[in-house]
């Protein structure tokens, strides 16, 4: 075994929390929050990254992720934005008795619904190229930008749509199974989000059982708690604490 593979065995017995991330260009979102966790509590992170050749599917992801989460001592907070947070949920369903509790990020009561989903839609709706696509999908998921920033963020976009798994192409969107899981459940979104907006947010009540929690930011876009680490994670860690005490 690899050294860089026990450690993440080691960390992986240790945590409490672990962070999931299938899109290594968005993982510089990620970082604010997991950093104030790591003030609170035992976070680990596991990340998945597929090449350009490999077919675009979160089956593989489940496995590993399965074999990751079997060398935990103890059931374990599950927590992701996006398709990480929809990973985390299919993973919940599959082994709920490895999942203390689950939080999503960014993700909606239709939760296969996420950027690439409207990147595609727009693609299919408007005959345009895929830069001025991204440029309005840089709007729609950050708010307004400089130019310089815009770019930067389109280049990022564009290396999701390469290298993150997604159902989602411009010949089909497929639409996750619906409801919620037997296991504490958190859904987390921001009031002004485009493309998880409070409608899909506000849908997951319906599923919710006693316990379960939907909170919002008032701002902060589609990665909103990269604009607010500290907001977004206190209200976490009292879920936590909540599913600690039951």
């Amino acid at each position: 075994m690899q050294t860089e593979q026990l450690i993440q065995k080691i960390k992986a017995k240790k945590a409490e929390v672990l962070w999931l991330n299938t899109s290594p260009s968005f993982q510089c979102f990620d970082q604010p929050l997991v950093d104030f966790f790591s003030k609170h509590t035992a976070i680990a992170q596991w990340q998945y990254c597929q090449n350009e050749d490999e077919p675009s599917s979160l089956d593989i992801a489940l496995v590993l992720l399965h074999d990751y989460i079997k060398t935990c001592a103890q059931p374990i907070h599950l927590i992701g934005h996006g398709t990480s947070g929809l990973l985390a949920l299919l993973y919940a369903r599959k082994h709920p008795k490895r999942v203390k509790s689950l939080t999503l990020l960014g993700v909606g009561c239709n939760p296969g619904v996420n950027w690439q989903a409207h990147y595609y839609a727009f693609r299919q709706l408007f005959a345009s190229n895929r830069e001025t696509i991204l440029t309005q999908m840089v709007y729609n998921i950050f708010g307004y930008q400089d130019a310089k920033s815009t770019n930067n963020l389109i280049s990022i976009l564009q290396k999701d749509l390469d290298l993150s798994p997604s159902a989602h192409s411009l010949f089909k969107r497929k639409s996750e199974i619906t409801g919620g899981i037997c296991k504490p459940l958190m859904v987390c979104g921001s009031q002004d989000d485009l493309i998880v907006d409070p409608n899909a947010l506000n849908g997951w009540q319906k599923y919710f059982k006693e316990g379960d929690r939907l909170w919002k930011c008032e701002e902060g876009h589609h990665f909103f708690y990269y604009f607010y680490p500290e907001q977004v994670g206190e209200a976490i860690l009292e879920f936590w604490n909540s599913v600690a005490v039951q």
